[in-house]
């Protein structure tokens, strides 16, 4: 495609039409031109093709992988399982004839009550920008683009639509662009999606600061910057801010806009003309024939159910797990048939399957007993979709009240309790001391049935460590007195947020960021400087397969430039066998 040549030849309407979508997921074509339109999709952990035209709800998307989400595999601290996620999930836009999907998400997990955090990896930048861009990766090398979202300050739900969110540039710099940054430099994803809210006091979609002083010309990006779902509000002055593309589009007062602008000189037309050429760059690279090669869905049902088993954290165990199979076992709450498995909102996925704790337990033939009659209880419990959503906030941190009143009468048995949780963000547990051990699966997709089976029967070591700090009670949250309470969001706490508000005010925690129990142990010899880096020897001296994590704190200096705010940062070996040791290298900065 001659990207120039069109421009030139395009009418002033041909280039209005252009930088609006059509039809919901769509750009529009310039059939005079052989301009093709492109096809857009719902991601972030899975693809949501719609049937038909606008929203039509989880029933009407076509049949897809439902993976894990973000709150979960950024627990495995694994970028490769959302390189292989993402390679995956192209697979399947191919199939469909989807061009670029709409994730990843990378906001930080600000306040563990944000209704959206589920999509999100983790309260670190540096953690959730390594596993956004994996994520990246993977979607790109099989020929779909990205939009990686929600540029930026995206951190509730409430007031989403119009909200302000007040921040000084050092916070935003030091953590909420950071994720941004990182797979901006490093992947060059095909669009960015600018989000709803203001940022002190400027909508995001006409932010000359955010999308064109630090997207483009700081950071270096060159591909195409669209709006959240009707995050519009000037079309002329986004147009100026260097925002590309209106989503979903066919916005006649937003064509009018552009066209008296052009007239009147109030738009400069290579303001239009740059727009343009960020999406026909995009169309021609992405666009390609429809792709006849048929999915392996098993094969991806599997992938989701390695995922899932390799992001499960394991947050209390007096030895009770793993199961040996000989227990008599009672099967309680309403998730065990019933697993939540993904968020609610625009990333529901129509799976191509399911498998719950109970198909799996019933495939492998195990047997439950009544309470009276068993010796241990395992509790599936865990934060619904009434709880838990797009487009609002959580209104408090607690488990539903049924369900503690059921884990609390469990506990009065006198039996030995499993606790099975899933959500995607943090609860308060007031029941911690009573139960014998708690396996947390955050929403582990589609297979998620088949990886809980694994865990508690130690088929599968829980290796997964927690990418965001679980506090005792919501009171402990730095932003709890005003988080989603009003239009004006104001980031006071600055950069203490999570660990680093925890640790620097010696709060206590119930789970700590990057804690994570497993069924063996291992060995960790002192860090050793060589040269320009450090090393460090991980053995697992138990008898079961297992990964480990090792930990390094950035020196004050480097934390100090703003250049990298991870502390304390870590890395995962993969798993090895008892006895063998595992050496890692880190780069000094």
């Amino acid at each position: 495609m001659d990207v120039e040549k069109l421009i030139s030849e395009m009418t002033t309407e041909e280039k209005a039409a252009l930088v609006s979508g059509t039809d919901f997921m769509y750009t529009n074509p310039i059939p005079r031109l052989g301009i093709p339109s492109l096809c857009m999709s719902d991601g972030p952990h899975g693809l949501r093709k719609q049937i038909g035209n606008g929203d039509n709800g989880v029933s009407q998307s076509e049949p897809a992988t439902a993976f894990p989400t973000a709150a979960a595999t950024a627990s495995s601290w694994n970028p490769e399982n959302t390189r292989m996620m993402g390679a995956a999930i192209a697979k399947e836009c191919r199939y469909y004839g989807v061009h670029t999907l709409l994730g990843p998400g990378v906001n930080l997990k600000r306040n563990p009550l944000c209704g959206r955090n589920f999509e999100y990896f983790s309260e670190d930048p540096l953690l959730a920008g390594v596993m956004g861009a994996a994520e990246v990766e993977g979607v790109q090398s099989g020929g779909v683009g990205v939009s990686v979202k929600h540029f930026a300050l995206n951190n509730s739900e409430n007031y989403r639509f119009m909200g302000n969110s007040g921040a000084s540039e050092k916070t935003m710099r030091r953590l909420y662009l950071k994720p941004f940054e990182y797979i901006v430099r490093r992947t060059k994803p095909a669009t960015v999606m600018c989000a709803y809210n203001q940022i002190n006091g400027t909508f995001c979609s006409e932010n000359k600061w955010l999308l064109t002083d630090v997207l483009r010309r700081e950071w270096g990006f060159d591909g195409v910057v669209m709006t959240d779902w009707g995050a519009m509000h000037d079309r002329v002055a986004s147009l100026k801010a260097g925002l590309d593309l209106e989503m979903p589009g066919d916005t006649a007062i937003c064509r009018r806009w552009i066209l008296d602008g052009i007239k009147d000189g109030s738009l400069p037309m290579e303001k239009l003309d740059s727009a343009c050429r960020n999406i026909l760059k995009w169309v021609d690279k992405y666009v390609n024939p429809a792709d006849p090669a048929p999915v392996d869905w098993q094969a991806h049902h599997a992938l989701a159910a390695k995922i899932a088993a390799d992001s499960a954290v394991l947050l209390k165990n007096d030895g009770v797990l793993p199961l040996t199979g000989k227990e008599k076992l009672h099967v309680a709450g309403a998730l065990f048939a019933n697993m939540r498995y993904q968020g609610a909102g625009s990333s529901m996925i129509n799976p191509t399957m399911v498998t719950t704790p109970k198909d799996a337990f019933a495939a492998h033939g195990i047997k439950t007993y009544s309470l009276t009659d068993c010796d241990t209880v395992l509790a599936f419990a865990g934060l619904t979709d009434e709880y838990e959503s797009e487009g609002g906030d959580r209104a408090h941190m607690r488990l539903p009240e049924d369900q503690i009143k059921e884990i609390d009468a469990l506990c009065a048995s006198g039996k030995k309790v499993v606790l099975v949780l899933f959500g995607g963000s943090p609860v308060e547990l007031p029941f911690c001391d009573k139960v014998s051990a708690i396996l947390n699966m955050y929403l582990p997709g589609q297979n998620g049935g088949t990886a809980v089976y694994e865990l508690l029967f130690g088929e599968k070591n829980p290796s997964g460590k927690l990418a965001e700090t679980w506090p005792l009670q919501y009171g402990d949250v730095p932003s709890h007195e005003t988080f989603g309470k009003g239009v004006n969001e104001i980031y006071s706490e600055g950069c203490e947020i999570g660990y680093r508000y925890y640790n620097k005010h010696g709060i206590p925690v119930r789970f700590p960021f990057g804690y994570g129990l497993s069924y063996t142990s291992f060995e960790k010899s002192e860090w050793e400087k060589n040269g320009e880096s450090y090393s460090q020897t991980i053995t697992n001296i138990g008898s079961r397969f297992g990964a480990e994590w090792h930990s390094f704190t950035w020196t004050a200096s480097y934390a100090a430039s703003g250049r990298c705010i991870c502390s304390p940062g870590k890395r995962k070996p993969s798993q090895s066998h008892p006895n063998r040791g595992t050496r890692w290298t880190i780069p000094t900065r």
